[in-house]
């Protein structure tokens, strides 16, 4: 496929990374243009190109940029994408980060404000993954402890295609509805980033609590503010795991929860 990508963090990165790997032809853009993604282009294997040029005929389309940055976008971004290709939204929304987004603190589902804004439907995927696991635990199919996915949407082929390229990069694919059902793995939630197989997702999912979801996000923000910028990320992860109610003995875990409080200057 012709694959678009726009943002080149470490989430935009890792996905270009494995979609090259797969022999797809994948451009990936940035707001500040094609010359400053020189290194980006020789880590991925993506072509650097202009915003339009990342959305202009693909097959598949990934917005992968902080919440705040999606209004921003160019207005006729998406004037030459096709109605049938697929865009992932991977965003999640973090005030500290955001700003204040009214709609969504008065109860309005994160993609479903990122659809509106772009004023096309978005299939939810990748948003519930670090960078890092999402780099590097991709395995085959049948691998034990395999990571499982949620991808929420309304048009059943857009997320057929979308789950399949997650079968293919190395992760199981979960269904979990229509895109108002993605809160379920929002940040604050059960399923935001514990790397769940795919038995151990849906118990997450029904886990959710959505009136509880902003302020657990707020306090994990402000918490992670405090860590220092090489804090390893699988042990976020496994804090993250710990913080479900999964791995609680496995001594590795608790070990990786202790460093994370004292990293994050928390009283124990």
């Amino acid at each position: 496929m012709n694959i678009g990508i726009i943002g080149a963090g470490n989430i935009g990165s890792a996905l270009a990374t494995h979609l090259h790997r797969l022999g797809h032809r994948v451009r990936i853009a940035n707001s500040r243009g094609p010359e400053t993604l020189v290194d980006v282009s020789r880590k991925t294997g993506a072509e650097p190109v202009s915003l339009h040029e990342a959305a202009s005929g693909v097959d598949l389309l990934v917005i992968a940029i902080p919440m705040k940055s999606v209004p921003f976008l160019p207005k006729n971004l998406l004037g030459s994408l096709p109605v049938s290709s697929p865009i992932i939204d991977t965003g999640n929304y973090y005030p500290v980060r955001d700003g204040r987004i009214a709609a969504i603190d008065s109860g309005m589902i994160e993609s479903e404000w990122t659809s509106q804004v772009l004023g096309r439907p978005v299939i939810k995927a990748f948003n519930n993954i670090v960078a890092d696991s999402l780099l590097h635990k991709a395995v085959p199919k049948g691998t034990k402890h395999r990571i499982a996915l949620p991808v929420s949407g309304a048009d059943p082929q857009q997320k057929r295609i979308v789950m399949q390229l997650i079968e293919a990069i190395g992760f199981d694919a979960m269904d979990t509805g229509l895109l108002a059902a993605s809160w379920r793995y929002q940040p604050g939630t059960p399923a935001y980033c514990p790397d769940p197989t795919i038995d151990e997702l849906p118990k997450l999912l029904d886990r959710a609590m959505r009136d509880k979801a902003p302020q657990n996000r707020d306090q994990a923000a402000r918490i992670m503010a405090k860590l220092p910028p090489d804090f390893p990320p699988r042990e976020l992860v496994q804090v993250a795991r710990l913080s479900a109610g999964l791995d609680r003995m496995r001594l590795r875990s608790w070990f990786a929860l202790l460093h994370f409080l004292v990293a994050g200057f928390v009283p124990l």
